[in-house]
């Protein structure tokens, strides 16, 4: 199951990469610190979900545009080469097709370390068939989530809530919420009942406290 129709995929790499390439190459913007603009707009979100006018409808200029305005900053237009091959280009093509093929958010990618400066250190894979790419992308995310606590766990943490509180407030057992935090069973596999019963005391959305289940 894909993020959405392949019928999008070719505009959308190709608008993602002119994008990046404008915001790092033409305002100078730190890879990093520009994706996670592209987040907080909430055009990402919108990518995400195929939404025409974003993935098709604008260039890269103009969703960089998009991008700024959103988020509050600036946006002054600058002339650029039209550079198609370097990097920064490679770096969103392979970004936004990643994404497609995962079904990920791009906050997801962003909470598991798949960040445009990890990407560039690779584009030595540019010339490679892009499931190559798609290889290591994924061991990058199974690495950083085998080193990190789970989701459940960050966002109890957040709510200042123990692993007590959280049993009794949910009515899931302490020792089900151990194995869970522990990695020893499987959140993903927990009855639905189960995961909407913690999301709703933590207030989130049952899918926070999931797990990417990375192929």
């Amino acid at each position: 199951m894909r993020a959405y129709s392949q019928f999008y995929l070719d505009d959308s790499m190709r608008n993602l990469a002119g994008m990046f390439d404008y915001a790092v190459r033409g305002l100078n913007y730190v890879p990093d610190e520009f994706f996670s603009l592209f987040i907080d707009s909430g055009i990402a979100s919108l990518y995400e979900h195929g939404n025409p006018k974003y993935v098709s409808g604008f260039s890269g200029i103009e969703l960089c545009q998009n991008v700024l305005e959103k988020t509050g900053r600036d946006f002054t237009f600058v002339e650029t080469d039209n550079s198609f091959d370097g990097p920064e280009y490679w770096c969103g093509w392979v970004l936004s097709y990643y994404q497609w093929y995962s079904s990920f958010r791009f906050k997801d990618l962003q909470e598991y370390g798949l960040l445009p400066s990890e990407i560039l250190k690779r584009y030595i894979l540019h010339e490679a068939d892009i499931l190559k790419f798609v290889e290591v992308a994924n061991l990058i995310i199974k690495r950083n989530q085998k080193n990190r606590p789970t989701r459940l766990q960050i966002i109890r943490k957040e709510r200042s809530m123990t692993q007590k509180e959280l049993s009794d407030l949910s009515g899931v057992s302490l020792r089900m919420i151990q194995l869970y935090e522990q990695r020893q069973n499987d959140i993903n596999k927990a009855a639905g009942a189960v995961i909407n019963k913690l999301a709703w005391v933590l207030n989130c959305n049952f899918y926070d406290i999931m797990e990417l289940e990375v192929e």
